[in-house]
């Protein structure tokens, strides 16, 4: 059952669907991108993976664990409020979030 959150930062609107495993992120243009379209903070990912700091390719090894995180949550919706807590935790605005389309709800 897809679950998706509407987000705001600086006035632009993002939805985030979570479908299985899979996030998609798109904006009001509607352009849609995958978890690799999208623009990481290098700073942000040290904090959470130190390790990445002289790694050449440490967007592509904080994408894949990422990945992995993701993987081990039990449903839909758990994926969906983490990443609506990773979010807000960046300065984002958590709008709502539905599921299969249904009426929407306000964040928690």
């Amino acid at each position: 059952m897809p679950f998706a959150g509407v987000f705001e930062n600086s006035g632009e609107i993002v939805e985030v669907l979570v479908s299985g495993n899979t996030l998609l992120f798109s904006d009001s243009s509607g352009q849609v991108t995958l978890l690799e379209g999208l623009k990481f903070d290098k700073q942000g990912v040290i904090r959470e993976f130190p390790d990445l700091e002289n790694d050449e390719e440490w967007k592509k090894k904080a994408i894949e664990r990422l990945k992995e995180h993701i993987k081990k949550m039990n449903t839909e919706k758990d994926i969906l409020f983490y990443v609506k807590d990773e979010l807000v935790k960046f300065g984002n605005k958590a709008l709502y979030w539905k599921q299969n389309g249904f009426r929407e709800r306000k964040f928690e």
